[in-house]
């Protein structure tokens, strides 16, 4: 142990004399991750304010059939505009967001107490587009409610024959989980810097010593292999644990500052201490990781050029999630990247997380992190790794 800590703490300490590498390492996650949740916060709010409280402008065809239409459509604040001469040209072109088409026979199905047709165009492939065509769908659902009421009313028929089934809905959803729906991004942000947020110290410790020639003395000297292996690693946990709690402090801090919903969410002390818990096997599993990788390369540059395939293995849950969702099963907690995933999600959406899961993640992640180590030590020990490429 005392070869352990002498190694980790000269490691440290010639991270921390080049200030540089340091302050990259330490304080790029923290302001970039806050920065990221206040900008996109800010820029959602404003969009959908601006496009649910603003006058819509809402290009209309034929609207000289339905006036009334037209005016009722007015009175919720979506001002009938002249049509494109090609409409759905328009809107692949996104110089509208939606058009609304209304046909000649309109009046003569309205007369007959027909339903009379009307035609949304709009392009479902563009998100910026749904809340607009969101807003026009409701105003006609409610028109064609109001005016089918006032039908009945007219003939004698009570409104609420017209109704056969009366739909209650109970969302059990709390608060906490619905804005944590939020923060779907935020796992896969904070598994990557744990994955890889000791990279940098990681592969100069192995890869760059060896390419400098100073691996080869310190191998020399009658500390064991792993011992001396172990400290590197030990040091690379600890300054990546020290950047995840400046992360996890400036995401306390930038959700007190973030308008709107991601104000209300509350990162307390209790549930810091339990994500950075979450997280810890994670930096394990990168540390070991990038120094087996480290270890069996010949150059910096080789190393690093892994690092553009390990960014993606942190997305891998996210995608699946999304593709195919599915139900928290035991066996998730024990799959690297999905049960980071899995348990950060818990957390933001202030969900219990169960003794056993915490067992078999803890379980899982920690005996991964010691595969790695052996199969890392294995190198180490190894004459050819002193040896300068």
């Amino acid at each position: 142990m005392k070869a352990i800590w002498t190694v980790a703490r000269k490691e440290l300490v010639d991270l921390f004399r080049d200030r540089k590498t340091m302050m990259l390492g330490l304080l790029l996650g923290p302001i970039v991750m806050p920065a990221i949740i206040l900008g996109m916060g800010a820029l959602a709010e404003k969009k959908m304010r601006t496009q649910l409280e603003s006058t819509l402008e809402l290009p209309v065809i034929g609207a000289e059939h339905a006036p009334n239409l037209v005016a009722f459509l007015k009175g919720r604040n979506i001002e009938a505009q002249p049509a494109p001469a090609d409409p759905e040209q328009a809107v692949r072109d996104q110089d509208f967001d939606v058009v609304l088409k209304i046909g000649e026979e309109y009046g003569e199905q309205w007369r007959d107490s027909k339903p009379a047709v009307v035609e949304l165009i709009y392009d479902s492939s563009r998100q910026d587009s749904q809340i607009p065509v969101n807003r026009v769908r409701g105003v006609l659902v409610e028109y064609s409610r109001t005016v089918g009421v006032l039908r009945g009313i007219n003939r004698g028929v009570s409104p609420e024959a017209g109704f056969a089934v009366q739909v209650g809905q109970r969302d059990v959803a709390t608060p906490e989980a619905r804005r944590g729906m939020l923060l779907a991004f935020l796992p896969y942000l904070l598994i990557l810097f744990s994955f890889l947020g000791g990279a940098a110290l990681v592969i100069d410790v192995t890869a760059g010593e060896r390419e400098r020639q100073s691996l080869e003395p310190l191998l020399a000297t009658p500390a064991a292999r792993a011992a001396i292996m172990s400290g590197k690693i030990l040091a690379a946990c600890l300054f990546g644990m020290l950047s995840l709690l400046l992360i996890v402090l400036a995401f306390k801090f930038s959700f007190q500052l973030a308008p709107g919903p991601l104000q209300l969410i509350d990162v307390s002390v209790p549930v810091m201490a339990q994500l950075l818990l979450v997280l810890l096997p994670m930096v394990l599993i990168g540390t070991t990781l990038l120094t087996l990788i480290a270890a069996s390369v010949k150059s910096v540059k080789e190393a690093q050029s892994y690092m553009s395939v390990l960014m993606f293995l942190p997305i891998v849950p996210t995608i699946m999630l999304m593709v195919n969702p599915v139900k928290n099963q035991l066996w998730q907690f024990a799959v690297p990247f999905l049960a980071q995933n899995q348990m950060i999600l818990k957390l933001v959406r202030s969900e219990a997380i169960a003794l056993q899961e915490w067992a078999v993640y803890l379980g899982a992640g920690f005996g991964l992190g010691l595969v790695l180590w052996l199969l890392a030590a294995r190198l180490y020990h190894k004459e050819r790794l002193a040896i300068s490429a």
